[in-house]
């Protein structure tokens, strides 16, 4: 229930404060680019249900794989600065806000990822809300040049990076609390003021 109301609280206020800088990078994106501001995309949330994720637009619209890997060529030149800056995830305060995501939690996946989970992980994670951050999302902060230095990237992503990361995020699951959250959030703008 609090950290439910830290949420809402948070987001509403980022949502606010941040409106100028939103509206400068959706202005951005629509000048740099054709297609829409945001992107969107089904992912699975709290207990299996899935649901739409927001970000804004760091691609051209065009076919191609689902994992970005290294300096793939569809990202624009705003989707670069976006990415770098981690501002591409700021519509995802939305998402907090409505209810589907928390501010922290396990990054949420997309349906046949997650079909790979053991089914222990699988329950323990998907028991919270999954959120902007977490502890996997700081471990990996750099995941992208990872996978560009692997032979197949989608192997790597699926017998490597997942495995490690859902390892932290069931721990995170497991002993979440306020404080936990607090240390997170402060070490993830800490990590975007650093760059």
């Amino acid at each position: 229930m609090i950290k439910r109301l830290f949420d809402v609280v948070s987001a509403a206020l980022g949502l606010l404060v941040l409106a100028p800088l939103l509206l400068l990078a959706a202005v951005w994106i629509k000048l740099d680019s054709p297609g829409p501001v945001l992107f969107r995309q089904t992912r699975v949330g709290r207990l299996g249900v899935p649901f739409t994720i927001h970000k804004f637009r760091t691609m051209r619209v065009a076919p191609g794989p689902a994992i970005t890997v290294g300096a793939d060529p569809r990202i624009t030149r705003s989707g670069h600065f976006l990415r770098q800056t981690k501002l591409d995830e700021l519509p995802q305060l939305w998402d907090v806000l409505r209810g589907a995501m928390s501010l922290v939690g396990p990054r949420p996946e997309l349906a046949r990822y997650v079909e790979l989970y053991p089914a222990e992980l699988r329950e323990r994670v998907l028991a919270v809300r999954p959120g902007i951050t977490d502890p996997a999302s700081l471990a990996f902060s750099h995941e992208a040049e990872l996978l560009a230095a692997a032979q197949d990237a989608e192997r790597e992503y699926r017998e490597v990076v997942m495995p490690a990361k859902l390892k932290l995020s069931a721990e995170y699951a497991a002993s979440a609390s306020l404080m936990t959250d607090l240390r997170l959030i402060l070490a993830t703008l800490a990590r975007v003021l650093r760059g």
